[in-house]
């Protein structure tokens, strides 16, 4: 379950320039490798661990329909893939498909790594979940395949908020900060009522989008920062509240061992990665020896009134330029994550690339609350100096001024806008 969160946190530092050949998109002429006799795929040990019957199936449907056609596998670590792939796509010898985080996908799309794809090749492509479209789409031009999601969703101990008669999850925010409150006040301040890692630009964003604000806008192709306008600065406001008035551990942390700390039971309720909870819960990290069939997912709501808009995290498929049997590797693609395959992942825990499966996760009462959480959704402004803005830690400084009451909301915001567009648009 960890493996969610790994997909879903950083950019790539240093990505190998790849001089783009060939204007066609995959799979849409005879020059794109369509007659290859073998293809090489690259795979996090996700799927080799737990789904390799889905693997067997895509290569089954494809050497079905290209007899002989020889398919490889390769499966990497999460720390170390990118390490491999730099070095690899500065040879002649890349892989055909290549699985990589989603955020992982822009440095690449920038640098001419990937080739375009045409998406009516994928089936559901227009039905994908607008976040993950977004990591797959740079200039115009889409250059991956979304692959599987994994959401954001509140979670609460239930033996906590009912000590002070609240006995199911909230449907409102006006709900939800009731009973924080109630909860903070009989448990005073060495207990959080809601940990909020300070440093956590995931959850704080998420604040930001629910007011209407946003990291950065477009405008004629020129990204410019947004965090100071008048409704990214209300997000970070209510944000600031919660860490104020709930958040009563170390204001200088990020969100990476939230699942420990909240295993160590001195707090109430989380929002983060829709594994964490479960994961608090292991025997292994659970403290409390309290927490198992006492932790409860719920959908989070927002100060707007709506659910709040969730970060997606999850891998895109990606085709390096440089592949001799793109056509191929995008008929792979589509036989891997088309409606059988997105039927076996989301049998596995995982939320599908697209609306029309989503629909289906949502009655289904085990797997309804990520689902309907994931429905609205945000993601990085897919510009082509982001992973500058990711590297310098743009927001996790501001957040920390905020939170640890170093600099008004804003001052940190106009900081953070003015450090965001230096970088912003440089390649």
């Amino acid at each position: 379950m960890k493996r969610k969160l790994i997909a879903a946190i950083g950019i790539a530092g240093m990505v190998v320039t790849v001089a783009a050949c060939g204007g066609s998109d995959s799979g849409s002429s005879d020059n794109s490798g369509a007659d290859a006799k073998e293809l090489t795929v690259w795979l996090t040990v996700d799927a080799q661990n737990n789904w390799p019957q889905l693997v067997k199936a895509a290569d089954a449907a494809v050497q079905k329909k290209h007899p002989g056609v020889k398919i490889n596998h390769e499966y990497y670590g999460w720390p170390d893939k990118n390490t491999k792939l730099d070095a690899v796509l500065a040879t002649d010898k890349a892989p055909d498909v290549v699985e990589m985080g989603n955020t992982e996908m822009l440095g690449y799309m920038v640098k001419g790594a990937f080739a375009p794809l045409d998406t009516s090749k994928f089936t559901n492509s227009s039905a994908w979940l607008d976040g993950l479209k977004a990591s797959v789409s740079y200039d115009g031009k889409t250059y991956g395949v979304p692959y599987y999601a994994g959401g954001r969703v509140g979670n609460w101990r239930k033996d906590v908020f009912a000590s002070v008669g609240v006995k199911s999850t909230p449907k409102t925010y006006a709900e939800l900060t009731a009973a924080l409150d109630k909860v903070q006040k009989k448990e005073g301040d060495k207990f959080s009522a809601w940990y909020q890692p300070t440093r956590d630009w995931y959850a704080a964003m998420s604040f930001v989008y629910d007011a209407g604000g946003s990291i950065a806008v477009d405008s004629g192709g020129q990204w410019k920062a947004n965090l100071s306008s008048p409704e990214s600065v209300k997000g970070l406001t209510e944000f600031k509240n919660v860490i104020d008035k709930y958040m009563h551990g170390d204001k200088t942390k990020d969100e990476s061992d939230r699942y420990i700390v909240y295993g160590q039971g001195k707090s109430g309720m989380i929002f983060g990665a829709a594994w964490e909870g479960a994961t608090s819960a292991d025997p292994k990290n659970d403290k409390t020896g309290k927490l198992k069939d006492n932790l409860e997912n719920f959908v989070m709501p927002g100060p707007s009134g709506k659910n709040m808009p969730v970060f997606l995290g999850g891998s895109d498929l990606a085709v390096p330029v440089k592949s001799k049997a793109q056509a191929l590797a995008a008929e792979w693609i589509n036989a891997f994550t088309g409606p059988s395959g997105q039927k076996g992942l989301m049998a596995k825990g995982n939320l599908p690339n697209n609306k029309t499966d989503l629909a289906t996760l949502k009655n289904d009462p085990a797997t309804a609350v990520p689902a309907t959480a994931a429905e609205s959704n945000w993601f990085v402004p897919m510009a082509p100096g982001w992973g500058q803005v990711e590297k310098a830690q743009v927001l996790q400084t501001m957040l920390q001024n905020i939170g640890t009451g170093k600099k008004s909301v804003e001052a940190a915001a106009k900081e953070a806008d003015a450090a965001i567009d230096k970088v912003i648009n440089t390649k």
